[in-house]
């Protein structure tokens, strides 16, 4: 069943002037929430999550503490943990920690490099999830761009809550590697003004945020009422905006959060 809130999300729309897309899924009762989620929108770092849930659905645990090596040539803007382990290098499971809990753009460079590119990661995105709409072309951080009409590097709100829950609910990775991503986002640094700011409190949230240009503000997560015990909730809010270099703003994205909550109650 989906609960209609509609006027309430169009409300969000006028008084941030921005475009919405909203997913929800109670995996409990079923309900959905959902307003223009087929939608497209520029994914931005969300992806992250979903690149993460690729690699570690590739390699045991023991594979990976392999070592990746680079030097500074990979570095690119937004890149904090990276840029402190250029002698060192660092293993795919750390590159995995950087790129979900920090947004890390070079470690999501490296952890693509590992899979194929872009291409490669999208494949593999479609033969694990089975997710045909997310359209990775470009590399960090092209990939932010935005420009609206443009499809390449977008998604739409219901195939990244899709493919979020094949990854941190179902059965695409063992029970080990599944526990490692959610703990990751869980975890998770650059949240805390987003859908992290609209739940109740003693909500446990997992998430991966997003921004880019055109005010493209986005967040993608799962959601465990009642201090994590009640039945997961999986959640996508994604936004933008009609001009190139608009800025956003994270209170959208609380404010859908909160009416979810309230259409789930």
């Amino acid at each position: 069943m989906t609960v209609d809130f509609e006027a309430e999300f169009e409300a969000l729309e006028e008084e941030f002037d921005a475009r919405l897309g909203v997913y929800a899924l109670d995996t409990g009762s079923g309900e959905e929430v959902a307003f223009q989620e087929g939608e497209r929108f520029a994914f931005a770092s969300t992806f992250k999550a979903l690149l993460a849930g690729v690699v570690l659905s590739g390699n045991s645990l023991e594979e990976m503490e392999r070592v990746v090596t680079f030097d500074e040539s990979v570095l690119v803007p937004h890149s904090p943990v990276v840029e402190e382990n250029l002698e060192s290098g660092m293993s795919l499971l750390e590159l995995c920690d950087a790129t979900v809990r920090f947004s890390d753009n070079a470690a999501a460079n490296l952890l693509l490099e590992e899979i194929g590119g872009p291409e490669g990661f999208g494949s593999a995105l479609e033969e694990l999830t089975g997710d045909d709409v997310t359209n990775p072309v470009r590399w960090e951080p092209d990939l932010n761009e935005a420009v609206p009409g443009d499809e390449r590097d977008t998604s739409t709100p219901e195939a990244l809550a899709g493919s979020l829950e094949a990854f941190t609910l179902g059965e695409v990775l063992p029970e080990d590697r599944r526990e490692v991503l959610v703990d990751l986002l869980v975890r998770n640094t650059t949240g805390d003004d987003l859908i992290r700011a609209g739940v109740p409190e003693g909500w446990v949230v997992g998430d991966k945020t997003g921004g880019g240009g055109h005010g493209t503000r986005n967040d993608i997560a799962v959601l465990w009422p009642e201090e994590g015990e009640g039945d997961p909730i999986l959640l996508a809010v994604l936004s933008s905006r009609d001009v190139e270099d608009a800025e956003y703003d994270d209170a959208l994205v609380a404010e859908a959060t909160e009416v979810v909550v309230e259409a789930l109650d």
